[in-house]
């Protein structure tokens, strides 16, 4: 007996009324995309290893899917290398290729290799699936769509007061309101490190406070400790997990508390000119608030960091973040390349619209109406309505089958079609069309006009 069909775990199908949904969410975040002025590319599903690995730190590098060599993998192998490496050393030697991580990676190689087509600076955006070897669980994928918008060859902080405004403009066209931008800056975050005496474990300083909302306070000392940060440096970071007020507050805050780090109080008027503009320009239904804790573990990072928090009424993680990195396609060559970008989560605000109740009624892949399946006669003159009214770009679809008209309309309650075409014998007779709502029952007899009228309503 056949074993029962399945997918790999962190991976999901998606039905048709889902379908609709997320491509409602596309093109919601595309269509503000291009209002602001960013154009589309596509890169591979998967790159050269070399390109991937080594650029989002050791865990980030664990969490990347390899793809084994074609053919026999293992035939450049010898005997004693497989007693003798390690799975680490094995692997540059059986893959030479991963599935992409992110988009931002790809996009700085995408950068390097066209940079004599591009016209700096260059705004893009792209909306494709990335993979993760991550522990699946709510809201976190094995396979998921990214929806960025980067910014390359260009210094000027006008663009993250742009991308706040980007964020903020797309989750008011959601109708999500109560959503909260986080903003930090890693030259602070820097800063800190150095006030502290902890200038050369900085990557483990904010992997360990990017945490914070996952382990707590407790948590990130520990693993702060474990890593070789000392009790001493915990103690002069203490303020950092107590940083209240408005975003004035924790700004004069942090000034008082890196006065004595260039690296920081650079950081600290980076946020300032972001903020400042912001407030000025207004933002519809998002917030922005400083957290200081903010590192997103990721090390190409340089300056401004994004995170996107959903209204405090869903338990759910960031739907959106990103950042500014300078020099981001240095690593493939290009220096002194400075680019910014945001990223907006396509499943986790699926799953916030979801539980809220958001997503508008009109969203749907199901046909406005079912015309009857008669017989071939009727099918004919049903044939030619449809074809007139797609056209028109109204859906709508014939019965294949001339079966039993109440397993039509069953068939049609079942789609959740809204409407049913009578076109028999009488209907031909008189150039007409019968429309039965198949909500309240009601049915009229109307012309081709009045049935287009109808159907567009």
């Amino acid at each position: 007996m056949a074993s029962k069909p399945s997918i790999p775990k962190g991976t999901r199908d998606f039905s048709p009324a889902e379908v609709s949904k997320r491509q409602y969410i596309i093109q919601t975040i595309k269509s503000n995309f291009e209002k602001f002025g960013f154009q589309p590319i596509e890169t591979p599903s998967f790159e050269n290893s070399e390109t991937l690995m080594g650029k989002y730190g050791e865990e980030g590098d664990r969490l990347i899917f390899k793809i084994l060599n074609s053919g026999d993998f293992l035939d450049k192998i010898s005997g004693d290398e497989m007693s003798t490496v390690t799975s680490k050393q094995l692997t540059p030697k059986i893959s030479e290729k991963a599935l992409r991580y992110d988009l931002t990676v790809p996009f700085a190689r995408y950068v390097v290799q066209h940079q004599n087509e591009i016209e700096f600076p260059f705004k893009r955006y792209q909306i494709q699936p990335v993979w993760r070897a991550d522990r699946p669980q709510k809201g976190r994928f094995r396979e998921f769509f990214q929806c960025d918008a980067d910014v390359v060859g260009s210094k000027s902080l006008w663009q993250e007061v742009e991308l706040v405004q980007l964020y903020d403009t797309v989750f008011t066209a959601l109708g999500l309101e109560g959503v909260t931008i986080k903003i930090n800056n890693r030259k602070i975050l820097s800063g800190i490190a150095e006030v502290i005496g902890a200038s050369d474990k900085l990557i483990d300083f904010t992997v360990a406070l990017d945490k914070l909302d996952k382990i707590g306070e407790d948590g990130v000392k520990k693993e702060m400790i474990e890593k070789g940060i000392s009790e001493e440096a915990l103690v002069k970071v203490q303020p950092l997990f107590s940083f209240t007020g408005t975003f004035a507050d924790k700004i004069s805050q942090l000034s008082n508390l890196l006065s004595s780090s260039e690296e920081g109080m650079k950081g600290v008027e980076e946020l300032k000119f972001i903020c400042d503009h912001v407030a000025t320009l207004g933002l519809s239904t998002a917030t922005l608030d400083l957290d200081v804790t903010l590192a997103r573990g990721l090390n190409y990072y340089t300056g401004a960091i994004f995170e996107v928090a959903a209204p405090k009424t869903v338990a759910m993680g960031s739907i959106g973040g990103g950042g500014r990195y300078d020099d981001l396609t240095g690593i493939f060559g290009l220096k002194n390349m400075s680019g910014v970008g945001i990223s907006f989560g396509l499943d986790r605000i699926y799953l916030v619209l979801e539980e809220l109740g958001l997503f508008p009624e009109t969203v749907s892949a199901t046909s406005k109406a079912l015309f009857i399946n008669y017989g071939d006669a009727e099918a004919l003159y049903a044939s030619q309505a449809i074809q007139k009214l797609r056209k028109e770009n109204i859906k709508v679809e014939l019965y294949p089958d001339n079966v039993k008209v109440g397993k039509q309309f069953q068939y049609a309650d079942k789609r959740l079609i809204p409407f049913a075409v009578i076109a028999g014998d009488q209907e031909i007779e008189a150039q007409t069309y019968s429309l039965k709502n198949l909500v309240t029952g009601e049915q009229v007899a109307l012309d081709f006009e009045g049935l287009k009228k109808a159907l567009l309503a």
